[in-house]
């Protein structure tokens, strides 16, 4: 089964991170999104809240 993507319709991405601040996933993720291996989704989803805290520590300094 497929891995349904994290994306929350937000697609606002942070400039100095290149990540989208709804689904915390690089533009280069996004693209590539629907040729990715299940296994490769999964790590992505896994590592949401690390990106999110590293995007809110950029936003702080």
């Amino acid at each position: 089964m497929a891995v349904p993507s994290p994306c929350l319709d937000i697609c606002q991405f942070d400039r100095r991170s290149d990540m989208c601040v709804g689904c915390f996933r690089t533009t280069e993720e996004v693209r590539q999104w629907k040729k990715m291996s299940d296994h490769r989704r999964h790590q992505i989803i896994a590592e949401r809240r690390r990106r999110e805290a590293k995007l809110a520590q950029k936003k702080k300094a």
